[in-house]
């Protein structure tokens, strides 16, 4: 059986950053999937499921809602590694192309106060399992480390 092509990247090498894991095809519309690595593989720790379902929430519910990427979004979601997630994009784009898109999600993550969207026992089965500040700790962490400033090696699969 052939690898799947997130296998064949060599996470020994593998920074936090931003980049295109694959371009596929519905049809004849190109749907780009993007891996937003947050913390450094088999390196650091990875994040506690609480956070990241957080995260998930918080994201989903702002891309979905954004006037330019909202009709674009197919999905956002976590890493079964948990050391990011996983954004697909109706449309094909290189990675610097959603880098002001990321910086406004996690900016939004990073500031968000109140209820967390989809935080209840009717709209979520797992409601309970939930961290707001560490997901605010992680999302500024990840805009200030990853995405303020960003260079090639953070775009670009080693």
């Amino acid at each position: 059986m052939q690898k799947i092509t997130s296998f064949t990247i060599d996470h020994l090498k593998l920074i936090p950053g931003v980049y295109v894991s694959r371009v596929d095809y519905a049809g004849e519309s190109p749907i780009t999937t993007f891996d937003l690595r947050m913390t450094s593989p088999n390196d650091e720790p990875v994040m506690n499921t609480a956070e990241m379902h957080t995260i998930e929430h918080l994201a989903a519910t702002f891309l979905r809602n954004h006037a330019e990427f909202g009709d674009k979004t197919i999905y956002f979601g976590p890493m079964g590694c948990r050391t990011g997630f996983y954004l697909l994009l109706s449309g094909k784009y290189e990675s610097r192309d959603i880098i002001p898109l990321m910086q406004e999600m996690f900016s939004f993550i990073a500031a968000f106060e109140g209820e967390v969207p989809g935080a209840s026992a009717k709209d979520c089965g797992n409601y309970l399992d939930m961290n707001l500040l560490m997901a605010k700790y992680l999302a500024k962490k990840y805009l200030e480390e990853v995405l303020t400033d960003i260079t090639d090696e953070r775009l670009i699969y080693p």
